[in-house]
């Protein structure tokens, strides 16, 4: 340590986790509940030389602290850990290994894979229990030491009955875009451009939902076949943007901050998926980057019986203990930092079943879920769940409490078999109703349902009715990878086909999918680009390919543009009729008091659906009655009222439309007719009326009532 640093250092204060300038010098703490000393390096501004090592002096309550005079924002910096190396017994410190600090709010440079950054010796015939002497800061990032940012920015909190979620990539979605200028684009500066919201904007969406921006690692054995981690699911900067999405790579921080405020400008809602399950650090066999050089036996959940291993939930190699009191607080520290300093809206978790996951299993009231329901911060943000995990009773759909939503794959596995004839009528119903056999419960609300027919992983929309099996060989994995179980249909030929009949009856489909997720109570996620036909040539794991495969294509073809069109349309129309997005979960039942029954099932023959015509039923109705109660209070609503039709039979069906408290019905939406637009509600039909249904079409009428008399 250099005199200036030594003569003036102080104990510093063990509250505020990470690197805190105060205009004077920074306090740095750190927590680790088994280590012996902590060192802070400081390094260059080419973060080439290490050019002072100063032990912190203090250690409170498991928080290793200490004040350095003179440190502006800038100062690159990591940490060394000193303590036992006893992998047995789940210690794995070695101070060879310069480690990044969790609480860092920038990163510079990245990762140069060497086996110098294991904390044992590759090779070796003990494998981990080996150790490793190597200096490994010539190949870490390092940490940078930042201005305090503005506090307390606040969420645009849009209802959640209004909320359109667009699940995006940062670079993906720009790097193509003809209309944002070349060097922002792939950009956090370039997801901001006026174009690309505007876009955003005119479609209806309210909130986009952005894959992990958060630094993370690409994997040794991806860069190995000249891949990388393209989705980003291997974390190891929880408050620092990555910084391979900057225009400039020298404050990406900042330019985090204007994307979020301009989307704010426009009213659209900024929400960050985020992988606290695990960490990029991986099994006993991985590197030693961050908290497993800092405190290995506190951070991960390890095997009870021999904590050499760990416990894999994730199938990534690790699992985040959140069963642990300094683990949670760190998680809750980095989620309120970037709502409160970044502004964000919300945070969809990445297998989220971890988060809840105690020693027994899951645990809806969980420390960690406990910690969010009553956190002035984060009880007021969009908190959406990714609800499974690997691990034993993983799959827990339904079952977070009040005020998550989460992501539905029953909605997305049912409405594709529905579309490509495999599953009827009783399975498809509740999926429709905002699934209330799983989320009706606890006072929740419609809204939990989180409804998607594609996400990033898997196939796109197109590719959905484009390809029987996947095609994933661009991976390097012999087409071994991703999952089999795709519910798609190429209607008779795999992949792009210049069939005329074929082409119509795929763009048919995307606009019935679309129709149905859209016209669904709950709350409706699209996959970028699936407004206008995106394909990833039926790979349906691209979670490695940073390239074309990937990247959004702007140039739309005829057929894209009119699905565009298509798709604003159906969310000017969810817009138009609140009983299309209710927060209470209608019912089938009769209301006496208002005498309302509140939705009807109709048969094509227009009566109501019989019990035998339920499991056979291909084509079939709803009607939504708009008098339905709205609210607690018993009062009738004063909705219009709506018949959605579904035909997912290849073959015309004859539906008499049914009689209701009204004069006669209007065609808004017919799936065959997706350019007509308005003219088509010109178009009046009398109740009992028979009306062709086009074989695979959605159609949407709204009752016309007389005005009653004053």
């Amino acid at each position: 340590m250099s005199d200036s640093f030594e003569k003036r250092l102080k104990e510093g204060s063990p509250t505020e986790r990470g690197a805190v300038y105060d205009g004077k010098g920074v306090n740095f703490a750190v927590f680790s509940a088994n280590a012996e000393a902590v060192e802070i390096c400081l390094f260059d501004q080419n973060g080439e030389k290490e050019t002072d090592r100063i032990r912190l002096p203090e250690y409170t309550d498991q928080v290793f602290h200490g004040w350095v005079p003179d440190l502006r924002p800038g100062q690159l910096y990591g940490y060394r850990v000193h303590g036992p190396y006893e992998p047995n017994e789940g210690h794995r410190f070695n101070p060879n290994k310069l480690l990044l600090d969790p609480y860092a709010r920038e990163h510079f440079g990245e990762i140069t894979w060497n086996p110098a950054l294991f904390g044992y010796q590759l090779g070796h015939a003990d494998k981990d229990l080996s150790f490793d002497d190597r200096d490994s800061a010539a190949f870490m990032p390092k940490c940078v030491i930042t201005d305090p940012a503005a506090q307390n920015l606040r969420p645009l909190k849009t209802r959640w009955t209004d909320t359109v979620v667009y699940e995006t990539h940062v670079r993906g979605y720009t790097l193509n875009h003809p209309r944002v200028p070349r060097r922002l684009r792939g950009t956090y500066a370039g997801l901001g451009n006026r174009h690309v919201i505007e876009h955003l904007k005119s479609l209806g969406v309210t909130t986009i939902e952005l894959l992990p921006i958060q630094s993370f690692v690409a994997d040794e054995y991806l860069v190995d076949k000249g891949l990388t981690n393209y989705w980003g699911y291997n974390t190891i900067g929880y408050f620092s943007p990555d910084t391979r999405y900057a225009a400039d790579q020298d404050d990406a921080l900042s330019e985090v901050r204007r994307m979020v405020a301009a989307y704010h400008e426009a009213g659209i809602e900024v929400i960050m998926d985020v992988v606290y399950n695990h960490t990029a650090e991986g099994n006993e066999l991985g590197p030693t980057l961050s908290f497993k050089g800092l405190d290995n036996a506190s951070y991960y959940r390890l095997m009870p019986d021999n904590k050499r291993f760990y416990i894999n939930d994730t199938g990534t190699g690790n699992t985040f203990n959140l069963t642990k009191l300094a683990p949670i607080q760190f998680v809750a520290d980095s989620l309120r930092y970037w709502a409160n300093e970044i502004g964000v809206d919300g945070f969809r978790f990445d297998l989220g079943t971890i988060l809840a996951r105690e020693l027994d299993g899951f645990d809806s009231e969980s420390g960690f879920l406990r910690i969010c329901r009553q956190d002035p911060t984060l009880t007021h943000l969009k908190m959406i769940a990714e609800p499974w995990d690997i691990g034993p009773g993983g799959y827990q759909v339904g079952h977070f409490p009040p005020g998550w939503a989460e992501w539905n794959d029953k909605f997305r596995d049912t409405v594709r078999d529905f579309w490509r004839g495999e599953a009827k009528a009783d399975v498809l119903a509740p999926r429709l109703l905002g699934s209330p056999d799983m989320f009706n419960h606890s006072g929740r609300q419609a809204w939990a349902s989180v409804n998607f027919i594609t996400a990033h992983d898997g196939f796109t929309l197109l590719d959905c009715v484009s390809y029987n099996e996947k095609h994933n060989e661009a991976n390097g994995e012999d087409n071994q990878d991703g999952t089999s179980d795709n519910r798609s249909f190429n209607y008779g030929v795999e992949g792009p086909t210049d069939d005329a009949e074929i082409n119509a009856v795929r763009w048919r489909q995307c606009r019935n999918m679309l129709a149905t997720l859209i016209f669904s109570q709950g709350t409706p996620m699209i996959l970028a680009g699936d407004e206008f036909g995106r394909t990833q040539g039926g790979n349906n794991n691209a979670y490695c390919q940073n390239n074309d495969i990937s990247w959004v294509n702007w140039s739309i073809s005829e057929e894209g543009a009119r699905l565009s069109k298509f798709t604003t349309r159906l969310l000017a129309l969810r817009r138009r009729f609140p009983i299309l997005r209710r927060s209470r979960f209608l019912t089938e039942a009769y209301n006496p008091d208002l005498d309302v029954k509140e939705l009807s099932w109709i048969s094509a023959s227009g009566g109501v659906m019989q019990q035998d015509e339920w499991s056979q039923a291909q084509c079939f109705g709803l009607m939504l009655d708009g008098r339905a109660q709205p609210s607690g209070i018993m009062r009738r609503g004063a909705d219009a009222t709506l018949l959605l039709i579904l035909n997912s039979w290849h073959d015309v069906v004859q539906f008499t439309l049914p009689k209701a408290e009204g004069e006669e019905w209007k065609l808004l939406l017919d799936t065959n007719r997706p350019d007509d637009g308005d003219t088509l509600e010109q178009e009046l039909f009398a109740q009992e009326k028979v009306y062709t249904v086009t074989g695979r079409s959605v159609l949407l009428f709204e009752l016309i009532t007389q005005p009653e008399a004053n």
